[in-house]
């Protein structure tokens, strides 16, 4: 098979990036767009040894699944890769393809509502040469290019309805030229954007924002450098994890989809199966988005966490829900964590949350406490395959396993694995 051939296949599965996948000559052809069940002529684009890659020249038939794309820029925006796919289709394909990761079946998929969901967002802004008016929107799939976004339906409804309002203050901004990018998030507290600016913004454009922040309810912060921020006005924002509420800064890491959060925590603190004379050790901890709900019910409750500036917000979060079980501290937990005083403790509990380059630094640690449950919440499939065989080998049995859908119409694969011992 050589590439620009056309070949007729029928895709058989949906990676989790929604591309079909479909078998020709013994290899894994993916092609975008294409469902399973469907026929298509289909030029192969891309010859790999272990995989090819086509585009669909014309779709012979169409699966049942297949749905309307909400939104007008889907197909270009590279914010979703899967509108077209029905989301029970595409629960069960990264359902299917999590379970064959895990070698083992998936128990539950916890999701919410499929749209409405991200209540963070960051909007590039452009201001082309050649074009009339500001762009603002997300970059094109593969591309820096700019998608000039007027509607986005994953957004929550309160971000969304902002936009028209946002793009016309920011194009009439004497500065509009040298803005760099807009972030909006929805707090509980209320919507707060941040907005960043290369260059020095004019006491007319403060104005002018200041009089948009205070007409729509939007908390504003400016950042004059990728590290600074000035807060203009607003209340420090704050969300809900488990009933507690959890201060934080619009630069800090929230989880986006609010309604999987809530569900997720809770279901961690079922299968860790917490008990009042439990110690409970939280990795990767951010700002206590677990760490705070576990000291509710546990005796004591450790923390750690790379970042010093969540480190501080979650002694802060603790102290306003008056919780004095809780102890956080600061350590890079993929260098050798042996020396540092919390490691040396007994836990009974274990919970993780790491990044998408998992947790292989600290497995053997987590052996060796020898934990009888371990939580891990995982944004990478991969690395929780990979970091599970630690437990797995030291004799632990995988007890649970869900899959979040934390980002529907996303190729986002979100986890969570309980891992017991007799």
């Amino acid at each position: 098979m050589t590439t620009r051939e056309i070949i007729t296949v029928t895709a058989d599965g949906l990676d989790a990036f929604g591309q079909g996948v479909a078998r020709h000559h013994g290899k894994a052809l993916f092609i975008a767009g294409l469902l399973p069940g469907e026929q298509a002529e289909v030029v192969v684009s891309e010859e790999k040894k272990q995989f090819s890659r086509g585009d669909v020249k014309k779709r012979l038939s169409q699966s049942p699944e297949r749905v309307t794309p909400r939104c007008p820029h889907f197909g270009v925006c590279g914010g979703c890769q899967q509108q077209h796919a029905s989301v029970d289709l595409q629960q069960r394909s990264k359902a299917q393809a999590l379970a064959r990761m895990m070698k083992h079946e998936v128990d539950e998929i916890i999701s919410g509502p499929a749209w409405g969901y991200r209540r963070r967002a960051r909007l590039s802004l452009n201001f082309p040469p050649r074009k009339p008016g500001l762009q603002m929107g997300f970059r094109k799939a593969g591309s820096n290019d700019l998608v000039d976004v007027h509607h986005c339906p994953i957004l929550v409804p309160r971000l969304e309805a902002l936009l028209p309002a946002l793009r016309d203050c920011l194009s009439r901004l004497d500065g509009a030229r040298h803005l760099g990018h807009v972030e909006l998030v929805d707090a509980a507290s209320g919507p707060l954007m941040v907005l960043r600016h290369m260059k020095p913004l004019s006491a007319d454009d403060r104005e002018k924002l200041e009089c948009f922040s205070h007409s729509e309810g939007v908390a504003l912060y400016l950042a004059p450098e990728s590290d600074t921020l000035e807060q203009l006005n607003g209340d420090t924002p704050w969300y809900e994890s488990n009933g507690l509420r959890l201060t934080f800064s619009p630069r800090d890491f929230i989880q986006v989809n609010d309604a999987v959060n809530q569900q997720m925590v809770a279901r961690a603190l079922a299968w860790l199966d917490i008990q009042p004379g439990d110690r409970v050790l939280d990795l990767f901890c951010g700002m206590g988005n677990f760490t705070l709900p576990l000291a509710r019910l546990a005796e004591s409750v450790v923390g750690v966490e790379g970042v010093a500036a969540l480190v501080a917000k979650g002694d802060y979060n603790a102290g306003i829900n008056a919780l004095k079980n809780v102890t956080f501290f600061q350590h890079n937990l993929e260098e050798d964590v042996t020396k540092q005083p919390w490691a040396r403790q007994g836990f009974d509990k274990v919970l993780l949350d790491p990044a998408r380059a998992g947790a292989a630094g600290v497995m053997p640690h987590i052996v060796k406490l020898k934990p009888r449950r371990v939580v891990y919440v995982s944004c990478n499939p991969s690395t929780l395959a990979r970091d599970s065989e630690a437990l797995l080998a030291a004799g632990y049995r995988t007890g649970r396993l869900a899959m979040l859908d934390m980002f529907p119409h996303s190729g986002h694969l979100e986890s969570m694995a309980l891992f017991e011992r007799d």
